[in-house]
């Protein structure tokens, strides 16, 4: 289906993306995928592609300028590699990038940007703890002003891209209970008080790494607040939109994948004397899947316009969110149900998007903060 607001530009990123996937990283999906790892060139790689660059200064190595249209292109593109583990690993450093570059210090933004968006080194947003994920105004980590240091304590989890990553940007309670005492840090690897380990045995997401962070009486130097003390949620607030906005371009991603390999076996595959393609009931199944892969690509470019217009359509944002995650739901579910058994074992295609839908639903906020989220910015 034609696409009206594509334009030369972004039609020549989305190709290039495209080409990149289907030569570099399709191959290898899988046995990356059971490895548990992938190579370190592929977060150089997909820097040297601008994937890194949105709304980052040619300064530092950005593209100079952003666009919601080709965030949500290299979302769709990237999420068609075959292992969604290799799009975590690789684009969560994504979620710290706006951060640095809005609220980082010129000394912190010349040590790291340009090495972070190239993808030489690694970043990571440390917000969630283990006594919640989306209630970030209840954030138990602390961070007591002691002179010219901030003494860090408490930890984070499910942190990606900090077990390999080598920069953090972590929110701490620094003030009063509720929004109005938390504050930005920037942390670097290594710094005394501060250790990470590796999450496992996770339902998926197999080649990314995601880890614990522990702080004890960790000293941060003063100057590397970034912003103002006590004035960090609506900094973490902003930044969830793109990162929402990315989910539900994997979302969307994965469910053409889904489409497009259920077709192609219920061609191949015959059943009492004929192709499943010609059963009404997978017909009626491909209908579907379809009509809800051109219905999340519609609600994205109409998030994309308004986010392009300048508007910051939050309600409209978290509701294209949650509306994502159910029809990926729906559309892994209705392709396993076409593959049959096949897709039930692992090295399928299929069954590698199966265990990866529950993520997609409760990572960036989950479905049931998503919709009360979106309820309130209608003001309900």
């Amino acid at each position: 289906m034609k696409n009206p607001f594509d334009t030369e530009e972004r039609i020549a990123f989305r190709e290039t993306m495209r080409r990149y996937v289907e030569k570099e990283l399709k191959p290898y999906a899988n046995e990356w995928d059971e490895a548990g790892d992938f190579p370190w060139r592929i977060h150089e790689e997909v820097g040297a592609l601008g994937f890194f660059g949105f709304g980052v200064s040619e300064k530092y190595g950005g593209l100079g300028f952003d666009d919601a249209f080709m965030r949500a292109q290299a979302g769709i593109e990237f999420a068609q590699c075959g292992a969604n583990g290799i799009v975590a690993g690789v684009s969560g450093r994504s979620i710290s990038i706006g951060i640095l570059q809005k609220l980082g210090s010129e000394e912190i933004k010349d040590k790291v940007l340009t090495e972070v968006v190239s993808g030489r080194k690694g970043s990571s947003l440390a917000i969630t703890e283990p006594s919640g994920g989306s209630d970030v105004a209840n954030l138990k980590t602390t961070a007591v002003r002691d002179g010219d240091d901030y003494v860090l304590n408490g930890s984070k989890t499910f942190i990606t891209g900090a077990v390999k990553g080598d920069y953090f940007v972590v929110g701490a309670r620094t003030g009063g209970p509720g929004i109005g005492g938390i504050s930005l840090f920037f942390l670097e690897k290594g710094t005394p008080g501060f250790t990470v380990t590796a999450m496992e045995k996770k339902m998926g997401w197999w080649c990314s790494d995601q880890g614990n962070l522990y702080f004890d009486n960790c000293r941060i130097p003063a100057k590397h607040l970034m912003g103002v003390e006590n004035k960090g949620f609506l900094a973490i607030m902003n930044n969830f939109n793109n990162e929402r906005l990315g989910l539900a371009a994997q979302a969307l991603g994965m469910m053409k994948v889904c489409l497009d390999e259920s077709v192609a076996y219920a061609k191949e595959r015959e059943t009492f004397g004929k192709p499943l393609l010609q059963h009404q009931v997978i017909r009626h199944k491909i209908a579907d899947m379809s009509a809800q892969v051109d219905s999340i690509e519609a609600y994205i470019n109409q998030v994309c316009w308004l986010m392009n217009e300048g508007e910051t359509p939050v309600a409209e944002i978290c509701k294209l969110k949650f509306t994502a995650s159910k029809a990926l739901e729906y559309c892994a579910s209705e392709a396993m149900q076409i593959w049959g058994g096949a897709a039930y074992m692992r090295g399928n295609l299929i069954e590698r998007i199966y265990r990866e839908v529950k993520i997609v639903s409760i990572g960036g906020g989950s479905e049931e903060i998503m919709r009360d989220l979106a309820v309130r910015q209608m003001g309900l």
